[in-house]
């Protein structure tokens, strides 16, 4: 057995938490990946993890190779990438995260562009509003809506993400339209725990940010489900531009409390630090710059 093939397969099982799922991110069956972490024990004369019927956890030498094995990886990928940074297209498999109502709007059309204009690229995509480590998680890339904290990854904005407090005309009429955020106390509100946590909903009043304690029968935790939820008529809900748009264009809902502004997020393309970045990254990321730049279409 190849050392690499054993450390990567061991990686893969101790960053995913079990051999099956280790298995669908490299692409083997679990039985091979199982054969390989055997082989890499027998070869090193050690037990790598502990195994049980619900559990899999790595012994304490485990846990030591695994922190070497990270280094020894990430260098051969560096390694691999200088040299596939010379051929004149970016190729191979590229594994990218992107938030699920944004990436269901916007990122899919643009996908189908990427990869007609690269056709040696292979592109397995994870859509989820959950914040992966795309270091232990096996990701090249990242597409994430925050205030940026980490750090340890490269990050390149591609796009400011404005909260509005929008409404279905029907509900309005129905129940009157607030003209102050304070207001909002005396209507249902639609809450997207992604933006808002703790029943609070935040906004500029008079130069502070001030997080207004907010009511409602329904809280969800996709922009996507408040967007369909406020145009059926449920309530106000507080949603990223890009989800309600489309919306507030053709009528079926409309922007309130526009004097008072909410938060505002950065759009990013996040990647680990690395001396050489593959050019299927590279190549992803400038299509993104390029494609965001400018106008956007939920403008």
């Amino acid at each position: 057995m190849d050392t690499l093939i054993g450390m990567r397969a061991f990686s893969a099982v101790v960053s995913a938490g079990s051999f099956t799922a280790a298995a669908d991110r490299l692409g083997l069956s679990k039985s091979l990946v199982s054969k390989y972490v055997l082989q890499l024990e027998r070869r090193l004369g050690v037990r790598l993890l502990n195994r049980t019927t619900r559990h899999l956890n790595p012994t304490e030498v485990g846990l030591a190779y695994y922190d070497r094995c990270q280094s020894l990886l990430e260098a051969v990928d560096e390694m691999e990438a200088a040299i596939l940074e010379r051929q004149e297209s970016p190729q191979g498999r590229l594994v990218v995260t992107w938030p699920q109502t944004f990436g269901e709007l916007h990122l899919n059309k643009a996908l189908a562009e990427f990869l007609e204009r690269y056709p040696q690229v292979n592109v397995e995509v994870d859509l989820s509003d959950r914040f992966v480590n795309l270091l232990e998680e096996g990701f090249d890339l990242g597409i994430r809506i925050c205030d940026l904290t980490d750090t340890r990854l490269v990050a390149r904005r591609l796009a400011a993400i404005r909260v509005v407090t929008c409404a279905a005309p029907s509900y309005l009429d129905q129940h009157g339209v607030p003209t102050h955020p304070l207001e909002l106390h005396n209507h249902a509100c639609v809450s997207d725990t992604n933006i808002d946590a703790a029943g609070r909903w935040p906004y500029w009043i008079d130069g502070e940010r001030r997080n207004i304690e907010v009511k409602g029968r329904c809280r969800v935790n996709s922009a996507r489900a408040v967007r369909d939820l406020i145009i059926a008529g449920a309530g106000i809900g507080l949603c990223p531009d890009y989800a309600v748009a489309d919306a507030v264009r053709d009528g079926r809902l409309r922007l309130l409390l526009q004097n008072y502004k909410s938060v505002e997020y950065g759009l990013y393309a996040l990647y680990p630090h690395r001396r050489y970045l593959a050019a299927k990254v590279r190549a992803y990321v400038d299509f993104l710059i390029a494609r965001f730049r400018g106008r956007l279409e939920w403008s």
